[in-house]
Formats: C-alpha cells, structure tokens, sequence
C-alpha cells in the first residue's frame, strides 16, 4: 500500500508510505497500481520507499500504548477526591452530559 499525493506548484506526484492520517488530495493506492503509476506529460513522479526496519513497531511503541492504556484506566473520582481537598474550591458532585453540579464546601 501506498499514498499518492500532488505537489501541483512543482508538477510533482508523490509516491511514498501509507499515509497515517486523511488529507484532501490523498490516493491510498494497492501495490499494483503504485508500481504502474505514470503522471502527466511534464510532470515527475517522486518514488520514497521506506525501511522495511524502520516500520516495524518499537519497543517504545509498545511503551507509550501500555502508558495510554494505564492513564485511561485510572478511576475519574480520585482526580475529584484531590480536588475536593484544596480548601475553599468548587467540588463537582454529579454530572449529567454536559451539566455538572458544582457545590462549594463549608469552612
């Protein structure tokens, strides 16, 4: 798989990697049709062929999803426990959608 792009400004069709995120003027492209590519007459196409290696996740991939992992595992109500502890704040007591109740503690 591959993702085309245009560089219109310099007559220029760019073929390289899968492309991680969606742009306007994007073509994800199988590999039959990268390799039989041809572009306009006047215009270069522009071929980048990765590292094999270099695709291949990491160890520190792996680290950072187990940190996104943990981080959205955490309980929500010791992040309001912590807050309810500063004296003289505004404690969120429920919430619905969008509507939160706020209650500001006795001294």
């Amino acid at each position: 798989m591959s993702t085309l792009t245009y560089v219109y400004a310099d007559s220029t069709a760019v073929l390289g990697p899968l492309a991680t995120y969606a742009e306007p003027h994007c073509y994800d492209m199988c590999l039959m049709h990268s390799e039989r590519l041809t572009a306009p007459r006047g215009w270069e196409i522009v071929r980048i062929t990765p590292d094999a290696d270099a695709l291949k996740p990491s160890s520190d991939d792996l680290e950072a999803l187990a940190d996104a992992v943990r981080e959205a595992a955490k309980p929500r109500y010791l992040e309001r426990e912590a807050a309810a502890t500063t004296a003289g704040s505004t404690v969120e007591v429920a919430r619905r959608g969008h509507l939160r109740v706020l209650v500001t503690p006795e001294q």
